[in-house]
């Protein structure tokens, strides 16, 4: 009777414990496991918020870009593309239109002329480096992500193991397995392994959804875009009109 009441008494106590009791409590290896989580946490979801952001934008921006591209007029696809400065397409188009105004200076001739092959291969050079670099600069980040979704579950259950292990060390000390030897190490455990998950679960879903979904739907245009880009000035070069304009973004 005395342990039953005994019983009741202690676990009325723990569960008057808050979390923050219950992390107090552990010991500091876990404390240690926690803070770490944490830390994961945060950065997990700043980067989340920060990338949401950054791609609807470069979604946005490129829809609306390609929108005035379509439209055949360099000059206008030229301005635009200075304003909408969070599309990686709009990256590309500056990026060639650039190194097509250069060509024009050093060869002293308007590149409605048409450029040679070894010209265009310089053109197709920068394209395809600055579309690399457009690809890699919307992937930054994501690392973070995929390394907290598969890290932060080993980590809560190294947490997870240490409060096992701190269970059976009091229940060794003490020489008897009640609820009042072995409920501290088991809350340690589960709260590691709860913490663990809570950092790991909203990476995941989120890594995702960035790659998956977004991300790919990006890479995809940026490719395209940039052969797009390469054939049409292959084919047409700038009419006569647009050439100051790519003077312009050479010099």
């Amino acid at each position: 009777m005395g342990l039953i009441l005994a019983g009741t008494a202690l676990g009325g106590r723990l569960a008057g414990l808050d979390m923050i009791d219950l992390i107090l409590q552990a010991s500091w290896i876990a404390q240690l496991v926690l803070l770490l989580l944490a830390v994961i946490s945060i950065l997990s979801w700043a980067v989340i918020v920060f990338k949401w952001r950054e791609l609807r934008r470069a979604t946005q921006d490129s829809e609306a870009f390609l929108e005035v591209y379509h439209e055949g007029s360099l000059d206008r696809a030229y301005a635009a593309a200075r304003q909408l400065d969070g599309s990686p397409l709009a990256a590309i188009f500056l990026a060639g239109y650039a190194e097509a105004g250069r060509i024009s200076r050093y060869a002293d001739k308007p590149v409605s002329r048409g450029l040679d092959e070894p010209q265009m291969r310089r053109l197709a050079r920068e394209i395809e480096w600055t579309a690399s670099r457009q690809g890699l600069r919307l992937e930054r980040g994501l690392s973070l992500l995929a390394t907290a979704g598969s890290a932060s579950p080993f980590i809560g259950l190294f947490g997870t193991v240490i409060g096992i292990i701190n269970a059976f060390h009091n229940i060794g000390q003490a020489g008897t397995a009640s609820l009042a030897v072995v409920a501290p190490g088991i809350a340690e455990a589960l709260i590691a392994t709860a913490v663990g998950l809570f950092a790991a679960i909203p990476a995941t879903i989120a890594y995702n959804f960035f790659v998956g979904n977004q991300l790919r739907a990006l890479t995809t245009a940026i490719e395209l875009f940039g052969v797009q880009f390469q054939d049409d000035l292959r084919r047409a070069g700038v009419a006569g009109g647009e050439t100051a304009a790519v003077r312009r973004a050479g010099s």
